[in-house]
């Protein structure tokens, strides 16, 4: 029987590729002129190619590929290769792509938009090189314009050169990973990324401050008139103001202005209002050029005492970190995938990402616009020296030193500047972070504080104590007030922080007095002692285990604002050892399933009604198996006392095996059912683990938990039920799908059930997947991290009992796909997807 709870989030999911935004210009945010996505009919060739860049005639060596692609998640994993980036290759790859430019086109501005490139890219149109961009997470642009054939065809090569395949401390995928844009503009145009608008709220008036940069490509003035609309999310034209601007040749000219609005709508989480400004340049009468961006209204406050408040409200931000990839699916970024992540997450009480530690796809932003989620928008993870990357398994034998840090004195502060720029229009990013741990004692830095001592804040000296050939940390506050004026320069409405590390390390820099609000990456025991030494510092948890003291540290303590998960999805990379494909800490699996540490976390964030059971055996040890989970478990008694919060929902073991059951819910009280008649007393959570359980003897048939409220009265329920053999597929969430029918993404959920439909929780089936239609299958993604077999290919075997199937379609409006899963001896499935 599934709770309220299940039941709300069941109904969000299958909805989700129904729910595409209406304009796939707004998530490009190039902010001028006409976007043309063009993913389609491209060419793909690894290894390096001597004549790559001039050649016009491909030959059959070359694979057609559609845009994202990431070529290093398609290649076997290995485990010669690096455990940081998940024992998958990198290389060098080449990309091509024909655009043919209509004679009429000249006149014109032509402009190239790629939103993700990993990395160390150069573009080339017609053989001649545009440029490099050594950073694989950020965007960038080149002008076409000068270097175009009219009338013709003319070639676009893309050279990506990733042979420092263990550059990251996690999976960073390889190749043109995200979309790319074909910009078509007039001489006169807004500036890319130059239009920013910020709002301010003051009692019941609205007001938006817009600045509006106009380029003019033409060798005379240009006289425009600039006219601002602004569009409630109805449709209604709230306010409007036109202004003249004349704009030098081959110049360009900004002006100022503000659009007042009485009683605007907010923005906040439960209702994430948006209004949209369209912004017009018009010459001689005509239209020159034209933008939307989505706006709206809201106000954030830091205090050092009282924490964080939205709209006047003081709230503390339930958050967890996400890196970019998604599974099977590597780094190519689905704007459907996001969609489908975001809204379980938020179903179960989180409130706020952060972009660990790197900008992320335009489309991420403009979904917690859309979805009411904060963003903490991180750009850096190494400055200007590398950290350590593991080889042979997370913290295991001896490290590697690729990094990004060749580049930092270069292209550092410029990556930080677009990032700001092309991001900083989302309502939901309330702070930008320059840096994740580059301060960790002793990777890279180092200070005589690390010896310990009185006073130090250290017992005894922190790993390896003081280095005297190491980097001096002091460096660290010059670097950060550096990057400090950087984002100051392009945005001031929202404040700077870092996710330290080395915190007491630090505390002897200038470093934390740079940012205004300061990060504590699993430093929980100083939030207390750092409040009364900085008292103007205002702290929270920038990283953080899953454990409930480090929960509490955020509830029991008013000037800490709230904390950020390690992590929200499991994620490739920073592998343990082989076998290992990721990071197997996140609320949500690979396939975007929820864990039981999901539903854990909701007893303790979500606001309706929830209850869940898990159980594992007594003996044999938790539910926990990798070593992050062990150490979290760790945190409230010893691993085998404390109950897990890794306990799945298993009702299949021996007669009369000890088990324990636990439930993770936010009723007052909860009591257990077995077979409908109640065993064990009416228990609250635990106020050291957050956690309700009983050990009791195997029995089999129905198990349920029923959650009662202070009155004693029943609000929430869960239910296991002893299964059957496999017997059949089963779709578990809608069977038709439409999604859009250029490149659109089906997500497939498919359970294995008995006879009775009861899910087979251990079931591990291996299942095929066959498509008729326009679609191609991108993988099958069953969520398991020791399985390092091809998840690329149509076979696959479920994990326990669930498997996600990615379908994209490549056809045309009014088309179907049609999906059959099977598996031998069971009952196969299929599925309709209708394409729009």
């Amino acid at each position: 029987m599934y709770s309220k709870f299940t039941r709300f989030l069941v109904a969000n999911i299958s909805v989700c590729v129904l729910l595409l935004s209406s304009s796939n210009e707004l998530m490009a945010q190039a902010d001028f002129g006409k976007a043309t996505k063009i993913n389609k009919d491209w060419h793909f060739k690894l290894g390096d190619q001597a004549e790559a860049a001039t050649t016009e005639k491909l030959d059959r060596s070359w694979q057609a590929v559609q845009l994202p692609h990431d070529w290093s998640v398609r290649q076997p994993l290995s485990p010669s290769l690096a455990s940081a980036t998940g024992y998958l290759p990198g290389g060098i790859g080449w990309y091509h792509k024909q655009i043919f430019v209509d004679a009429n086109q000249q006149g014109k501005q032509l402009y190239i938009y790629f939103e993700g490139v990993y990395n160390r890219s150069e573009v080339f149109v017609n053989g001649r090189s545009l440029g490099k961009r050594p950073n694989g997470y950020v965007s960038f642009m080149y002008d076409l314009t000068p270097h175009l054939k009219y009338g013709a065809e003319n070639t676009i090569a893309v050279r990506v050169d990733h042979t420092q395949d263990a550059d990251s401390r996690w999976y960073t995928g390889s190749g043109i990973y995200r979309d790319v844009w074909l910009v078509q503009a007039n001489k006169v145009h807004l500036e890319p990324w130059g239009l920013y608008v910020y709002p301010e709220v003051n009692k019941n008036k609205g007001t938006l401050k817009i600045e509006t940069p106009v380029q003019n490509h033409s060798n005379h003035v240009a006289n425009v008139q600039v006219t601002h609309t602004l569009v409630d999310a109805a449709g209604k034209t709230v306010t409007k103001k036109t202004t003249k601007l004349n704009v030098p040749s081959n110049g360009k000219q900004a002006i100022n202005s503000t659009l007042e609005v009485r009683d605007p709508e907010l923005w906040d989480l439960d209702n994430p209002t948006l209004y949209t400004l369209q912004t017009t340049i018009t010459q001689d009468g005509q239209i020159v050029d034209q933008s939307s961006v989505r706006t709206g209204f809201r106000t954030y406050t830091f205090d050092p005492n009282t924490g964080f408040a939205l709209n006047g409200v003081g709230m503390k931000v339930k958050g967890v970190c996400l890196h970019h990839d998604a599974g099977v699916l590597g780094a190519a970024v689905y704007p459907e995938v996001w969609r489908r992540r975001l809204l379980q997450l938020k179903s179960i009480g989180v409130n706020a990402i952060r972009t660990s530690h790197n900008p992320q796809a335009s489309s991420l932003y403009a979904l917690c616009d859309e979805l009411g989620m904060l963003v903490m928008n991180e750009a850096f993870d190494e400055w200007e020296f590398p950290k350590r990357k593991w080889l042979s398994g997370w913290n295991v034998g001896t490290p590697g030193f690729q990094g990004a840090f060749d580049y930092f004195e270069e292209w550092g502060e410029r990556d930080l500047a677009d990032m700001v720029r092309r991001d900083r229009n989302h309502l939901s990013i309330f702070a930008w972070s320059i840096g994740n741990e580059v301060d960790y004692p002793n990777d890279p830095y180092s200070h005589p504080v690390l010896d310990g001592g009185q006073g130090s804040g250290f017992t005894q000296p922190i790993f390896g104590g003081y280095r005297k050939d190491a980097p001096d940390a002091m460096r660290l506050g010059d670097i950060a007030k550096r990057l400090a004026a950087v984002v100051r320069q392009h945005d001031q409405s929202r404040p700077i922080t870092a996710g330290l590390a080395g915190v007491a390390m630090s505390n002897e820099t200038a470093y934390p007095g740079v940012l205004d609000i300061a990060g504590y990456n699993y430093t929980e025991s100083r939030y207390v002692e750092d409040h009364a030494k900085y008292p103007e510092r205002v702290i929270y948890g920038s990283e953080n285990r899953h454990d409930y003291g480090a929960w509490k540290a955020v509830t029991e303590n008013e000037h800490i604002f709230g904390q950020f998960l390690w992590t929200g999805i499991d994620y490739l990379g920073e592998s343990g050892r082989w076998p290992s494909r990721g990071f197997y800490s996140g609320l949500l699996d690979f396939a975007g399933f929820m864990k039981p540490r999901g539903y854990y976390r909701a007893s303790l964030w979500s606001d309706e009604p929830m209850a869940y059971l898990g159980t594992y055996p007594v003996q044999g040890g938790g539910a926990a198996t990798d070593t992050w989970s062990l150490l979290e478990a760790e945190q409230g008694g010893k691993k085998d006392q404390a109950p897990s919060m890794d306990a799945w929902p298993v009702w299949n073991y021996q007669e009369g095996q000890q088990i324990r059951v636990v439930s993770y819910s936010n009723a007052p009280k909860v009591y257990l059912e077995l077979n409908g008649r109640k065993i064990g007393e009416e228990k609250s959570a635990d106020d050291r683990h957050g956690i309700v359980y009983w050990d009791i003897p195997y029995a089999a048939g129905n198990l349920t938990v029923i959650g009662l409220d202070e009155s004693g009265r029943e609000i929430v329920r869960h239910s296991l039920q002893t299964s059957k053999r496999s017997y059949a597929l089963k779709v578990i969430e809608d069977a038709k799908q439409t999604v859009a029918a250029d490149g659109g993404l089906a997500q497939i959920s498919v359970q294995i059930v008995d006879e009775d439909g009861v899910i087979v929780p251990m079931a591990d089936d291996e299942i095929t997947c066959q498509i008729v239609g326009p679609g191609t299958l991108l993988g099958m993604e069953a969520g398991n991290n020791s399985d390092m077999s091809d998840y690329t290919d149509n076979q696959q075997r479920a994990f326990k009992g669930k498997m996600m199937v990615y379908v994209r379609a490549n056809g045309k409006p009014s088309e179907k796909i049609q999906v059959r899963l099977s598996a031998p001896w069971l009952q196969s499935a299929e599925v309709a997807i209708a394409l729009q």
